[in-house]
């Protein structure tokens, strides 16, 4: 892998992460048309911890007021609403990390669920009423709906954000609750690919720190962009655009 290859990935996990056509599918296609193939998992670690520092550094004045605990009822309920949506995931990713990592290397998988993650957001557009708060109840659905995401090619915030829009929470709120969600799936990836020692695998610091730094600042404007975009109702526009690359990936 050169410093370019790095850069290009580590812009790729800034876009893909946050904006809703999946990071992980993107790398698999990004390794395979960029004819790279990087050994291991340590690359990937890097430029996701790239990410969690962007969604960190974003939100980090609604993170200080959620553990701050000025307001202490909402914070301990937010709080426990992350958590209820994140433990779906996590077992998901423990049960199947396995079987899933075999469709990394598949790229018929990631296009096929690309155009699954498109017609998700091409569904949140149908749904004009939108005055419910997130709730226990709430959080448990977004929680299973995202667990899926560990498929390549199916976007965690697309398929969270998506989902709390079809139950009626305000997209503002929903895409807040999806970024939130995301510190400690993030982590929580990062984790156990760390402790896959088998699969860590030493990346020279140059290539490192450029992977890093690129998906941190990518990631950066990747939210701001996206959260204009929730605001004027255009999810669908990266529908049409997971629609147009999962045909690619399948067909070229």
């Amino acid at each position: 892998m050169t410093i370019i290859d790095s850069a290009i990935l580590g812009i790729l996990q800034g876009l893909t992460e946050f904006l809703p056509v999946s990071s992980s599918g993107h790398l698999v296609l990004g390794q395979e048309f960029l004819g790279i193939n990087q050994p291991g998992n340590s690359f990937e670690i890097i430029v996701h911890i790239g990410t969690l520092f962007s969604v960190l550094i974003f939100f980090r004045s609604d993170i200080f007021l959620l553990l701050n605990f000025s307001n202490q009822q909402y914070s301990f309920k937010y709080i426990i609403y992350i958590m209820v949506g994140t433990l779906p995931a996590g077992v998901f990713g423990l049960l199947f990390k396995d079987s899933i990592s075999l469709l990394f290397e598949n790229r018929l998988v990631v296009g096929y669920s690309l155009i699954f993650t498109s017609l998700i957001l091409f569904l949140s557009y149908i749904k004009k009423i939108n005055n419910k708060e997130i709730s226990l109840l709430i959080a448990l659905i977004i929680g299973c709906s995202q667990s899926i995401a560990i498929i390549p090619g199916i976007s965690r915030s697309g398929i969270s954000i998506c989902t709390a829009i079809l139950l009626g929470v305000p997209a503002k709120a929903a895409a807040r609750f999806s970024f939130m969600l995301a510190i400690p799936i993030i982590t929580g990836a990062g984790f156990l690919n760390f402790i896959d020692t088998e699969n860590i695998i030493e990346v020279p610091v140059l290539i490192g720190l450029v992977g890093f730094l690129s998906s941190f600042f990518v990631g950066l404007i990747a939210l701001k962009w996206l959260l204009s975009i929730i605001e004027k109702g255009k999810l669908y526009y990266f529908g049409i655009y997971c629609f147009s690359i999962g045909i690619f990936s399948i067909f070229i």
